[in-house]
């Protein structure tokens, strides 16, 4: 079973003349293990789909399914339980409180939700995103690819079934960007987590299983990935994708 479907989901915004249809009966399956990119310009309907799928705004029609449950007809209080305990996010800006370390960014967490990681799991993942000699560290203290793993710490902490990132290498230089992904791509696997990572970004698509392209609030058929290094000549169809 997928973990993320989303079937004929369509969002408009304003009415009248002033409609305008953000998503375009989109239709989407993600299973267990797979990174997958959302390609796009700005103003394409990404973000949308990216708020959509976790469960923060509801679509005009049709129907999201995560892990068998439907977030369309769940009411706020359901679908935020569903958020806690399905979804990591990882947000462009990190998303970091300024005034705590970055253990007691993890730790604060516990107190929102008990049941995530362990002590022994907590450290693993520290040595896996290599942030532990950075625990006793503040948000300005660290790096913007430090500040990234960081945040994607966060996101794994409560063992979601689901990553999603907006944008989180647009603030990064190339080779801080491409950390980013190798981390993203590790922890997909090794955790078989699924995550959807939403972006302009071209240079990353070679990161990832599957890419889609979003127009205009069109979501075209997935392109298939098996490309292991962030250097090598896209394949075929994945060419044509616009910046």
């Amino acid at each position: 079973m997928a973990v993320l479907e989303l079937h004929q989901v369509k969002k408009s915004f304003g009415s009248g003349h002033k409609k305008v249809e953000a998503l375009k009966e989109v239709d989407f399956l993600a299973n267990r293990g797979e990174l997958i990119a959302i390609i796009g310009p700005s103003g394409s309907g990404k973000s949308t789909f990216l708020t959509i799928v976790g469960g923060l705004l509801s679509p005009t029609s049709g129907e999201v399914v995560i892990n068998g449950e439907n977030l369309t007809v769940l009411n706020e209080k359901a679908r935020s339980q569903i958020r806690l305990r399905e979804i990591g996010f990882v947000l462009q800006a990190s998303n970091l409180i300024p005034f705590l370390s970055v253990a007691n960014q993890l730790k604060l967490l516990d107190k929102v939700k008990k049941g995530n990681m362990s002590k022994v799991e907590r450290n693993q993942l520290y040595d896996d995103l290599g942030i532990a000699d950075l625990l006793l560290k503040y948000p300005s203290d660290l790096s913007g690819g430090e500040r990234q793993r960081v945040a994607i710490a966060k996101a794994l902490y409560s063992n979601p079934s689901i990553i999603l990132a907006d944008e989180p290498t647009a603030s990064l230089d190339s080779d801080r960007a491409y950390e980013v992904m190798e981390l993203l791509k590790k922890v997909t696997k090794q955790k078989k987590t699924t995550t959807i990572v939403v972006t302009h970004d071209i240079r990353l698509v070679d990161y990832c299983d599957k890419v889609f392209k979003m127009t205009d609030g069109v979501l075209s058929t997935a392109l298939e990935k098996h490309v292991k290094t962030p250097h090598m000549e896209y394949e075929g169809e994945i060419e044509n994708i616009p910046q």
